[in-house]
């Protein structure tokens, strides 16, 4: 049945079942990639309002804007190894976390 539904009601089949489990921490791995502007914005509102309402909230994406737009704090990764982090996500950009990003590569 879930397998007929489109990509962002997927996305909001599976938050149904975590939140029903009254998880404390949630790990969203890209959790909007292929789906449409619509849904993703629903998903980005139900995360708000998850961290709002104490939930812990790790997201991993590859979408800068979307990591920017939500996010607290950023940390970098490059093959399995911390590269960088920044503390204050709302005053950065994506040339910083770029540059971060670049340097696990020049260390590799």
């Amino acid at each position: 049945m879930a397998r007929n539904l489109s990509g962002g009601n997927q996305q909001k089949l599976v938050l149904a079942k975590w939140l029903a489990r009254r998880c404390e921490v949630l790990l969203f791995d890209e959790p909007t990639r292929g789906i449409d502007v619509g849904a993703r914005y629903e998903i980005y509102a139900l995360i708000n309002e998850l961290a709002t309402a104490g939930k812990s909230i790790l997201l991993i994406s590859s979408d800068l804007p979307e990591v920017l737009g939500m996010a607290d704090r950023i940390v970098v990764m490059h093959d399995g190894r911390v590269t960088g982090e920044i503390a204050d996500a709302r005053n950065s950009d994506q040339r910083q976390i770029m540059e971060l990003a670049v340097r696990g590569e020049e260390a590799a």
